[in-house]
C-alpha cells in the first residue's frame, strides 16, 4: 500500500509539474530529442565492427565475422606497445592534467584583487579556444631546432649546439602532457572556481578565530568543501582511460617518435579514415567504451562505499 501511494504522490507531482513548467518540458524535450538523434542513433552503427562491412554495400549483405576485429587487433605486433602509450598519455592527464586545474583554482581563490583576478581568469581561458594546429605550430616555434627555447639556453651557455625537443623521444610524454594542461587549464579550473565559491563563507570566519592561517583554510575548509566535485569529476574521467587524444600527437609528432606517441585513437584514426578499415576501427573504439563504461561502473561504486559520494 506505501508503495502504490508513493507511486501515485510522483505520478501527481509529474504532472503538476507537466502542467505549471510547460515551457522548461518543451525545452528538455527538444535537447533530448537533440541527444537521442545525434549521439544514440548513430550508435546504431556499431554493429559494423561484427560485420566485414564495405562502403556503399548493405550491412546485411556483408559478411558477419563475430569478433573477428578483435582477435586481429590483439594479434598485432605492436598492439602492446599501443596500449602502453595510451595509458601512460592519459595517466599523466588524468593525474597531473586533473591535479593542475584545482591547484589553479585554488591558488585562483586566493587572490583578493577583482580586477587582477578577472584578467588572470581571461588569460588562462584562452589557450582553450585555440585549436591544436595553431598549438602545434607555437611549439614548433618555441622547442625547434632554430626556435626560442634554443636560442636562450645557448645565449646563456647551457647547450652547444641545438636541441630538437620534438624529435626526442624521451621528452615527448612531458610535452605532450604540458600542453594538454596549458591548453585546458583555465577552462577545466571554472566548475573548481564555482564550487569554491559555494562553500559557505562563516566556515572561514570560523577558521580563523581558531588560528587557521591561509593554507589551513584551504586544507580543513576549501577542499573538504569541493571534495564532492572533485570526486565526481574524476569518477567522469575514469571512462576516458583509453582517450589519448590523436590530433595532438598527429600534429606535434615525428616519425622519430612514433614509438612514444602512437596509441589506439590514432590507431582508429590510421585504420578507419587512412586505410579505409571502418570495421575494424570501429570495433577498437566500441572496445574503448566498453571498457571506460565498465570502469565509470566500478569507480562509481567505489567512491559509493569509500567516501559515500556517486555519480549515480
Amino acid at each position: 500500500m506505501k508503495n502504490e501511494k508513493k507511486t501515485k504522490s510522483k505520478k501527481a507531482g509529474l504532472m503538476k509539474s507537466f502542467r505549471t513548467q510547460k515551457q522548461i518540458w518543451l525545452i528538455c524535450a527538444i535537447a533530448l530529442v537533440w541527444v537521442i538523434v545525434f549521439c544514440y542513433v548513430p550508435m546504431l552503427g556499431n554493429v559494423i565492427a561484427f560485420f566485414d562491412y564495405v562502403p556503399g554495400k548493405n550491412i546485411l549483405d556483408c559478411e558477419f565475422i563475430g569478433l573477428k576485429h578483435w582477435k586481429d587487433f590483439f594479434a598485432l605486433p605492436d598492439m602492446w606497445r599501443v596500449f602502453r602509450n595510451t595509458l601512460v598519455i592519459s595517466g599523466l592527464n588524468m593525474t597531473v592534467g586533473f591535479v593542475a586545474p584545482i591547484i589553479f583554482a585554488l591558488l585562483l581563490n586566493e587572490i583578493h584583487q577583482t580586477v587582477f583576478k578577472k584578467v588572470i581568469q581571461t588569460i588562462s581561458y584562452l589557450p582553450y579556444f585555440i585549436s591544436w594546429v595553431v598549438v602545434a605550430s607555437i611549439l614548433m616555434t618555441l622547442l625547434g631546432t632554430e626556435g626560442n627555447i634554443n636560442g636562450i639556453l645557448q645565449s646563456l651557455g647551457l647547450i652547444d649546439k641545438p636541441i630538437s625537443f620534438l624529435n626526442e623521444k624521451n621528452m615527448f610524454w612531458g610535452i605532450l602532457t604540458s600542453a594538454n594542461i596549458w591548453k585546458d587549464l583555465g577552462w577545466s579550473a571554472i566548475i573548481y572556481i564555482s564550487a569554491i565559491a559555494g562553500v559557505d563563507q562563516e566556515l572561514y570566519q570560523a577558521g580563523s578565530v581558531d588560528g587557521l592561517g591561509r593554507f589551513g583554510k584551504v586544507w580543513h575548509i576549501t577542499l573538504p568543501g569541493i571534495a564532492p566535485t572533485i570526486i565526481l569529476l574524476f569518477i567522469m574521467n575514469i571512462g576516458n582511460i583509453l582517450n589519448a587524444g590523436f590530433e595532438q600527437q598527429l600534429l606535434i609528432g615525428t616519425p622519430l617518435t612514433k614509438e612514444v606517441y602512437e596509441n589506439i585513437d590514432t590507431y582508429v584514426y590510421r585504420y578507419g579514415v587512412q586505410i579505409g578499415r571502418y570495421s575494424f576501427a570501429t570495433a577498437i573504439g566500441l572496445m574503448k567504451s566498453a571498457i571506460g563504461f565498465g570502469l565509470v561502473i566500478m569507480a562509481n561504486k567505489i567512491s559509493g562505499k569509500v567516501a559515500d559520494m556517486r555519480l549515480f
